[in-house]
């Protein structure tokens, strides 16, 4: 049974950021811009009581001063956050939003785009590098368009999961399909879309066309085991959140190889067998997370064994021994 779950509000507020931060706001919006913004706002379904940012696009104003909106230098709209504006309807395949070309960073995060497959049309906006539709109501298949959008860095479409509400899935194209264009991203956050993979399908298809990511998350995504030893490819992985899946596997020890490793996130995951102990050991480990594994076997770290851990999470796991008066504070 799925399980709800929030990591991907970590994500939300590090891609939001970046849509606020990374692109300069300059005066001076261009016409044809202005005028697909309000193309857009008028075709949106949204609730005015509840909106921040779409309810204050007036034709009398510069568009690159409305809020959630930045542009460059040329009056180039190149950044778009409607994150949170109860937007219930309204982007589909011809909407003016697939024409802002020079369009760079998009947030329709925490939206209610309910029993609403992603526009195909979202694949002609190539010039895209952060790309944020989580929790946004979208369901059904990915569309293979996706990967047209070849400079992405983020890609963000982690959904939470409510009895009901049909998920995102992942089946045709599969993971590997949808990924073999996007190799500049860094940072793949796919939590509760079903992508259904086994093992050496789903480690095989992430190892072979991300080089450079940093952030994986894919909880909650029914993926099974074991975790597959091409995983190590990825040397510059700084967060791995993969709990919630039925792995029915110990886990690798290889996990102990991430000298980058900030976060391991691997809560009920049916993780059985004895827990390698030098993934302790790992320099730059913060977070460990390894909540209800019934059958997850390990000893407590010894003293001068837990490296930069600040957060240890072993409740509903058999782990047993003394318990070092350093890691006190930090084991729950």
């Amino acid at each position: 049974m799925r399980i709800i779950f929030i990591a991907w509000l970590f994500s939300i507020t590090i891609l939001t950021i970046l849509c606020i931060k990374t692109i300069p706001v300059y005066s001076q919006c261009l016409e044809d811009q202005k005028s697909l913004l309000l193309q857009l706002k008028n075709s949106l379904k949204f609730n005015p009581a509840i909106s921040v940012r779409l309810v204050n696009w007036t034709p009398i104003n510069d568009c690159c001063g409305w809020k959630g909106v930045t542009c460059d230098q040329a009056g180039h709209v190149t950044g778009l956050d409607l994150n949170s504006e109860s937007i219930s309807g309204g982007v589909n395949q011809s909407s003016s939003l697939f024409r802002l070309q020079f369009l760079e960073c998009l947030n329709l995060a925490n939206n209610s785009f309910i029993f609403t497959q992603i526009p195909s049309s979202f694949g002609s906006l190539t010039s895209l590098k952060y790309l944020n539709l989580s929790n946004a109501g979208f369901s059904g298949q990915i569309p293979i368009e996706l990967s047209l959008m070849t400079r992405l860095v983020t890609l963000d479409l982690s959904t939470l999961y409510f009895p009901g509400i049909q998920s995102l899935q992942l089946h045709n194209p599969n993971l590997s399909t949808l990924l073999q264009n996007l190799t500049g991203l860094t940072e793949l956050c796919l939590d509760g879309v079903n992508i259904s993979a086994k093992g050496s399908e789903w480690c095989q298809a992430i190892s072979s066309s991300l080089p450079n990511l940093r952030v994986l998350s894919l909880s909650n995504c029914n993926l099974s085991g074991p975790i597959d030893y091409s995983l190590l490819k990825l040397q510059s992985l700084s967060e791995i959140h993969l709990g919630s899946n039925n792995y029915s596997a110990p886990v690798p020890k290889f996990f102990a190889n991430f000298r980058n490793l900030t976060v391991l996130s691997l809560s009920s995951s049916n993780l059985k067998g004895q827990f390698p102990e030098k993934i302790f050991q790992i320099p730059t480990l913060q977070t460990l997370d390894l909540t209800n594994n019934g059958l997850l076997d390990g000893s407590l770290p010894e003293v001068g064994q837990i490296g930069s851990l600040q957060r240890l999470l072993l409740s509903n796991t058999i782990f047993s021994g003394k318990l070092p008066n350093s890691i006190v504070m930090l084991i729950r």
